[in-house]
């Protein structure tokens, strides 16, 4: 059975989509039709611009967003998948890929939830630092001795977890997984701590508009980031993806139900090929690869 997955922040790179653009006349009118939607070019910034002016939260979501639904949807052969998912901000061009969201709405919600997660890391200061070869439990553990706020933001892997809080809790977080046995603590280039509590302020505006829109019963079962459960019920669905800004990814655990559920064969749509490596890492018995 085939999983197809969409990444999340992160991969992104200037050029991404062009090529695309370029040559099919179905996503040229799928990104013109972004851009009037947003009120902008994007298209300038993601096949024109600078790392700096694609790395602003508020540019960088809907571009992955947009690169990953408009190539799915141009795909020679139709796709059907048995099952879809997506890292964090990949969600939700999973749930276009699965029908519950068309792609007005998904772009729509992806550019408010990049808006108000802006806002959040402007008004908190914050940081996230990934910990390698250091056990969860560890990690957990760590995290609710400290007198601030750090969390766990995502299981991505064994052997790699992503914390997220204060810029002084991720600092003392990082020392002490280092004297606990982590083989590496490295902070993250990123504008805040996404998946923590420090996302409250985002996660309140975005539940309005995750509330105004409207949830289809999805072609296929969704392995969400809060709970790792096949969701169906778009009730469930919505619901869910208002938690995702405060709550972990929980990816590691999305995997291996997925292939509880049957899937054998992983397609990452988007750009990048990071959860291609994650899979691997999580179940070495299943096939990967990329179209980006």
């Amino acid at each position: 059975m085939k999983a197809y997955v969409f990444p999340g922040q992160g991969s992104q790179f200037v050029g991404m989509g062009k090529p695309l653009y370029d040559t099919n006349s179905k996503a040229k009118e799928l990104f013109e039709k972004a851009n009037q939607i947003l009120g902008y070019s994007i298209t300038d910034i993601i096949f024109n611009g600078t790392d700096e002016d694609l790395k602003q939260t508020k540019v960088t979501q809907p571009s992955i967003f947009l690169h990953s639904v408009i190539t799915y949807m141009c795909m020679s052969e139709k796709p059907v998948p048995g099952m879809v998912a997506g890292h964090s901000l990949g969600e939700f061009s999973a749930l276009v890929a699965a029908g519950t969201l068309n792609f007005e709405d998904g772009l729509k919600l992806v550019y408010k939830r990049a808006m108000a997660m802006q806002k959040a890391c402007e008004k908190n200061p914050s940081s996230m630092a990934a910990i390698l070869n250091l056990d969860a439990e560890i990690i957990d553990k760590i995290c609710n001795e400290i007198n601030d706020i750090v969390v766990v933001a995502n299981y991505n892997s064994p052997g790699q977890v992503v914390i997220s809080g204060s810029n002084a809790g991720i600092d003392l977080a990082m020392e002490r997984m280092k004297e606990a046995g982590a083989k590496r603590a490295i902070k993250l280039p990123v504008g805040g701590a996404f998946h923590s509590p420090l996302m409250e302020p985002a996660r309140e505006e975005l539940s309005n508009a995750i509330n105004e829109t409207h949830f289809n019963t999805p072609i296929c079962p969704i392995f969400q980031n809060v709970d790792a459960n096949d969701n169906t019920n778009p009730e469930t669905i919505r619901e869910n993806l208002i938690k995702q800004l405060t709550s972990p990814v929980r990816w590691t655990a999305s995997v291996e139900n997925m292939v509880k559920f049957g899937a054998k064969h992983f397609i990452e749509v988007g750009p990048g090929s990071v959860l291609q490596g994650l899979i691997g890492k999580i179940d070495r018995n299943v096939a990967t690869e990329g179209i980006n």
